[in-house]
């Protein structure tokens, strides 16, 4: 198997072109798509070299399709669908996962790109605190009732999970997920909540269904300036360093290493479509400037088949639906 290359300077649109051949012909759902997201810049990245279809998931249809002029402009022939998702309301997920289920081509791959970053405290009108539904339960929810159309694309279909390296701020809150309701709420511990019970759902994914083909993997796309910041621009990765320093982490005292969007959907790009990542199923990726693989580094919360387990059952609890897979 060849190794992708990887430098420094490597970026998206370098990645794109060459691992153009596993690129074509497939079939790619991405949610969390909007102007100046990383969602926008890897569907754009993603088009330039033919795939079959590009499924754009957006709460913004309107924001879905400025998206699509922009890529017809680049490239023209390629095909793009639309398709509402806001993972904020379990209803609309629902609504979206039986409007999939009806397509008849087969996925064969699903990067859960949606996400928010550290809002205030608020609930979601199914009754959970924001950013553990939107960055978490909702997409538990949706990538489960579609799983059949990504396995149904053979040996070939991936999930690519995007987390963050804010995980490290702490574990799934599996008694407290709401803080009180709001009383104990820390806008930084919710997010690593989050995006920690996405490390762990990836892991119990790949466990549960690796034997049947499906490669599942979480990345983290590094520190990018992306509208994901619209809460406080330079001063989210002022808070990422000092929650470093607090874990006495070494990247608490290092230069921060702020990502242009190209370079920052290189992670997207390598996770969903390098051969090799089929041999790290269930993997965490970070920091592809040294080709990082970060489960050795892993905090202890976000290890394990146990934790894994626990935050899968915890789903399927708040959601009141198991899933046989």
């Amino acid at each position: 198997m060849v190794q992708t290359k990887l430098d420094n300077d490597t970026t998206g649109d370098d990645l794109v072109i060459q691992l153009s051949n596993e690129i074509k012909h497939k079939v790619i759902l991405v949610t969390g798509v909007s102007p100046g997201g990383l969602g926008a810049w890897f569907v754009e990245a993603i088009a330039k070299v033919s795939p079959k279809l590009v499924i754009l998931a957006s709460r913004d249809v309107k924001k879905a399709l400025a998206i699509v002029t922009r890529i017809k402009e680049a490239k023209d022939g390629v095909e793009t669908r639309i398709l509402h998702l806001d993972t904020a309301s379990l209803k609309s997920v629902r609504r979206a996962a039986d409007e999939i289920r009806e397509f008849p081509e087969a996925i064969d791959v699903l990067v859960n790109n949606i996400g928010i970053m550290a809002t205030p405290y608020s609930k979601t009108e199914d009754g959970f605190e924001s950013q553990w539904q939107t960055n978490y339960l909702g997409p538990f929810l949706f990538t489960n009732l579609i799983i059949d159309k990504v396995l149904a694309s053979g040996p070939d279909g991936r999930v690519v999970n995007v987390s963050s390296e804010g995980y490290r701020g702490g574990g799934v809150r599996y008694h407290d997920y709401n803080f009180h309701d709001g009383d104990s709420y820390n806008p930084w511990v919710a997010y690593a909540a989050s995006k920690t019970a996405l490390i762990l759902y990836t892991k119990e994914l790949a466990r549960r269904l690796g034997k049947m083909g499906l490669t599942t993997v979480s990345i983290c796309p590094g520190a990018v300036m992306t509208g994901l910041q619209s809460h406080g621009a330079m001063e989210v990765f002022g808070a990422v360093v000092s929650l470093y320093r607090m874990l006495g982490d070494p990247k608490g005292w290092s230069a921060p290493n702020v990502l242009a969007p190209d370079k920052g959907i290189r992670n997207h790009v390598y996770a969903a479509f390098a051969p090799e990542i089929k041999d790290c199923n269930g993997c965490y990726f970070f920091d592809l400037e040294k080709l990082a693989v970060a489960e050795q580094d892993m905090a202890p919360w976000a290890a394990g088949c146990l934790e894994a387990k626990k935050t899968w059952e915890l789903s399927e609890k708040l959601l009141n639906q198991k899933f046989d897979i």
